[in-house]
């Protein structure tokens, strides 16, 4: 048996100036590789993960298999820091030669790294594989432009509700079961405790706001011929925006101190005792565990506007590709699949609370580990996912919408003026995306 190597990403890897998917460098020419070598060595770039150590025991279960089954084949593990992705990624797609085989990316960066001529199609390969035929829809829109695929979802992520049952027990009341009740209730136990927010909130959590936007029916963005134009703005999109930038304010969580929170702030607010509920992933779930609300706390999923119906949630993750530069086609789509596999997925959902993209695989997942059940519901209802567009990343990382919450809680502006200018400044970046 062949061993694989594990690589530590270089220290000057750390200072890379580029830190989001829309980083600076030229548009890639055709860097596809000739011929298909059965022999050789593979290289990959995997994510580097808090906990690291878990995940590479399920990647060299995967590599072991893989270079068992290929005669003169090895693999080389390289594992790179999330921050610094793009400017790697990006040198990788134009210098062939140094770029490795396969590459695990961010399911948003997907469009920008078609448009940008890096990932390879793998649309027949992907069509052909048998456990293909059970991932979850929302994930494969993540791997999915113009109708062709370009990689294999690796791990899926949605958000629930968290709450707190001591203090739910402790006032008599329910988990809210609709949006107007969530709302309500947040209210409730902030002025029954008023050093608690209801309802810990942040004007830049951007995907812990896009379920009350599609709650409303609401959307981003609509396709547009080849592109797509912005929706934000549209009178059930600003409903939602209503909804959600109504929790904040002296009733619940004051901009003052939630205006600048994002995602993981409001986790670590509920986390370490200051709020009684929080939208936050299957993926924060260890940090909750790890905060002072352990043995106190349930989650179910984030109520929609009907009574008992779930809000859509944004269905996050990672995915793995092929570059087009590679040079082992075969080998490459083959350790894909065996790093994306159903029996890989299972090993990283016990190895690192990853949710697997599978259906089946999943329900198997929840039946192991309660606290999994209510994302699993989530995902069930139908999980949605940004614009499938290179210019998401422009958006994003320009706190597009993050500036449209706050200058909505701040006052600065209203809904209609503030929803208005965001989609101008999304329309600018569809446009430029061609």
């Amino acid at each position: 048996m062949k061993f694989s190597a594990r690589i530590a990403a270089p220290a000057a890897a750390l200072v890379l100036a580029g830190l989001t998917a829309t980083a600076c460098a030229p548009q890639t020419s055709d860097t596809g590789a000739k011929g298909d070598e059965k022999t050789g060595t593979l290289r990959v770039w995997l994510f580097q993960e808090v906990g690291n150590k878990p995940k590479e025991k399920v990647v060299d279960t995967a590599v072991a298999a893989f270079e068992k089954a290929h005669d003169d084949t090895k693999v080389e593990i390289e594992y790179i820091p999330v921050e610094t992705r793009a400017e790697r990624v990006k040198a990788a797609f134009n210098d062939p030669a140094s770029a490795p085989d396969l590459i695990e990316y961010g399911n948003t960066d997907t469009a920008g790294y078609v448009k940008d001529g890096g990932l390879a199609d793998i649309t027949t390969e992907f069509g052909a594989w048998a456990d293909a035929k059970d991932t979850d829809p929302a994930a494969k829109q993540s791997v999915t432009v113009g109708g062709k695929v370009y990689g294999a979802p690796l791990f899926v992520g949605v958000r629930a509700l968290y709450y707190r049952t001591d203090i739910f027990a402790d006032l008599g009341i329910q988990p809210p079961k609709s949006q107007a009740e969530l709302i309500s209730t947040a209210r409730k136990i902030h002025k029954k405790k008023p050093d608690l927010y209801g309802l810990a909130v942040g004007g830049a959590y951007t995907y812990g706001a896009m379920p009350f936007i599609w709650a409303h029916g609401g959307e981003l963005a609509q396709q547009d011929g080849s592109s797509y134009k912005a929706a934000i703005n549209s009178a059930e999109a600003r409903k939602g925006i209503e909804a959600y930038t109504s929790l904040f304010g002296d009733t619940n969580c004051p901009p003052a101190k939630c205006a600048a929170m994002g995602g993981n702030a409001t986790v670590t607010a509920f986390a370490s005792g200051k709020a009684a509920m929080a939208i936050g992933g299957d993926f924060s779930h260890s940090a909750v565990e790890a905060g002072s609300v352990k043995g106190k706390y349930a989650v179910v999923p984030l109520p929609g506007v009907a009574e008992g119906s779930v809000a859509p949630a944004f269905a996050g993750g990672n995915n793995i590709g092929m570059l087009k530069s590679s040079k082992h086609r075969t080998l490459a789509v083959d350790l894909m699949k065996r790093l994306t596999g159903k029996a890989s997925q299972a090993r990283m959902f016990d190895a690192m609370g990853f949710l697997p993209t599978y259906t089946d695989v999943r329900d198997a997942a929840a039946k192991r580990e309660p606290f999994v059940e209510p994302f699993v519901r989530t995902l069930g209802a139908g999980a949605k996912f940004v614009p499938a567009s290179p210019a998401w990343g422009r958006i994003d990382s320009s706190l597009v919408l993050p500036t449209m919450f706050q200058e909505i809680v701040s006052g600065r502006k209203d809904v209609a003026d503030a929803a208005d200018d965001a989609a101008k400044k999304m329309d600018a970046a569809f446009a430029d995306a061609g």
